[in-house]
């Protein structure tokens, strides 16, 4: 008997693999690469420096922990602990996945990716003022669109992904709680 919460893990894996076509493969691998935000990643703590001054010096650093937090506890907690092994990687679903991108590493529970990108995303969009709507928007997309490009690739199932963007997002919860709590203590805004 197949447990029915891996049946619709598997469905969905299936679902997004077989709906490829080069042009959606080469963009899948694009978002899936990290050096290639890394542009990306310099204007953003760029900007990030421009709009918060001396406070960056707090929000830069508990921005790094969330994204590295992320990928410790992804990468060298869960992934030995639950040894699940990624659906490249098992033998009954690899003939049926288009692969074209490798596999990567033996385990996939839960994806670095989704993790790490949901951190940084989340982080940043809990650190924004509302008016920048649109850049949260387009972090949290990102993000998504980083997560989703792991399971079309085959390199994760859903749940993987899932698993990471919950952790990445609890992860960059806290870092930003931390700096919102310490930032009013160490620059306290004046009374009006």
């Amino acid at each position: 008997m197949t447990d029915p919460l891996y049946a619709l893990d598997r469905w969905l894996l299936l679902a997004a693999n077989r709906h490829h076509t080069p042009r959606l493969d080469a963009w899948m691998v694009f978002f899936t690469e990290r050096l290639v935000w890394f542009p990306a990643y310099f204007v953003l703590l760029v900007v990030l420096v421009y709009l918060y001054g001396r406070r960056a010096r707090l929000l830069l650093p508990l921005l790094g922990l969330s994204v590295l937090l992320a990928d410790v506890v992804s990468s060298r907690v869960f992934k030995p602990f639950f040894a699940r092994l990624r659906p490249c990687h098992n033998p009954e679903l690899t003939a049926a996945l288009n692969l074209v991108n490798g596999c990567g590493g033996k385990f996939g529970f839960l994806s670095s990716h989704a993790a790490n990108s949901f951190a940084l995303a989340v982080f940043v969009a809990l650190v924004l003022p509302a008016r920048y709507r649109v850049a949260k928007v387009l972090l949290l997309g990102w993000a998504a669109l980083v997560s989703y490009s792991r399971i079309y690739l085959g390199a994760h199932y859903p749940s993987d992904v899932l698993a990471g963007a919950l952790l990445g997002s609890a992860l960059a919860w806290a870092c930003a709680t931390a700096y919102s709590r310490l930032a009013a203590r160490w620059w306290p805004q004046p009374r009006s």
